[in-house]
């Protein structure tokens, strides 16, 4: 049976994996199912139409499945997906989908820290950290092993792409590019994410291949379909820059790019 606090409320229609632990004062709502080995920390709520995977953890006042805040929510159905492993700290916010049989959905290895919020109808890669305070509009999208830094803000319906760090307190309101470092308020895009590229095992020449895609997105203040073109003749089968060119042509908020000036200290990083 699950180890469940005496002061908890769980609904008995939940569904609760035997070695879930359930603390103080918790409540879990009636369509809520947990996965094996996750905990559940003091005073957090879990409700809505909520699946969590197997080993997450839930600390203390986290609200995991709220309604959704949009304004256009008519009352119907709709669900929030969770993978395994994922760590929400203290006060984490994530809310269910707007509309109908939608889903907010979250992956595997990602960490929430304080306060962060995860809006609606958000989808969330793997391997993601959210500092702080961090807060996604809702429809984000965050690729895999996305950095989010405290307190800054992603508008709704923006993308950003696997492996960009997005620096602390940045007003975020345009795609960010995958593999890219992006700061400021409004955030703009100054070049690659060196660190992140070599600690996710990318070669040196696919770095050096993204180095020179970012010299011409980033430099050469190209159309969209200009750039798609310069990539498509650069790629020589780097699944990193045909990441890149399709990010790109489904890119539809834009990419807030830095000028020219800031990419001088990027030129020689590989």
């Amino acid at each position: 049976m699950p180890a469940i606090h005496p002061t908890a409320e769980v609904d008995s229609k939940a569904e609760l994996s035997a070695d879930v632990s359930v603390g103080p004062y918790a409540v879990i709502g009636p369509h809520v199912k947990i996965g094996s080995g996750t905990t559940v920390g003091p005073h957090a709520v879990i409700d809505g139409h909520t699946t969590l995977g197997e080993r997450c953890e839930i600390f203390a006042s986290a609200v995991i499945g709220a309604r959704t805040q949009d304004l256009k929510f008519k009352g119907k159905r709709s669900f929030l997906n969770i993978g395994s492993r994922n760590i929400f700290r203290e006060f984490v916010t994530v809310s269910c989908a707007t509309e109908e049989d939608a889903a907010t959905r979250i992956g595997n290895d990602n960490f929430f820290m304080a306060y962060a919020h995860v809006a609606h109808d958000c989808v969330i890669g793997s391997g993601c950290i959210m500092a702080n305070n961090g807060t996604l509009g809702g429809h984000v999208i965050l690729e895999d092993r996305v950095i989010i830094g405290g307190l800054a803000a992603v508008h709704q319906f923006v993308r950003v792409g696997k492996l960009a760090i997005v620096g602390g307190c940045s007003k975020v309101v345009q795609d960010v590019l995958p593999f890219s470092m992006s700061d400021g308020h409004p955030a703009r895009v100054y070049g690659l994410n060196w660190i992140g590229l070599r600690r996710a095992g990318i070669s040196a020449d696919a770095r050096r291949l993204l180095q020179r895609a970012f010299r011409i997105l980033m430099t050469q203040r190209l159309t969209k379909p200009n750039a798609i073109r310069r990539l498509e003749a650069l790629t020589g089968g780097s699944a990193e820059i045909e990441h890149l060119i399709r990010f790109l042509k489904q890119s539809k908020r834009g990419i807030g790019r830095a000028n020219r000036s800031s990419q001088s200290s990027q030129a020689s990083q590989v």
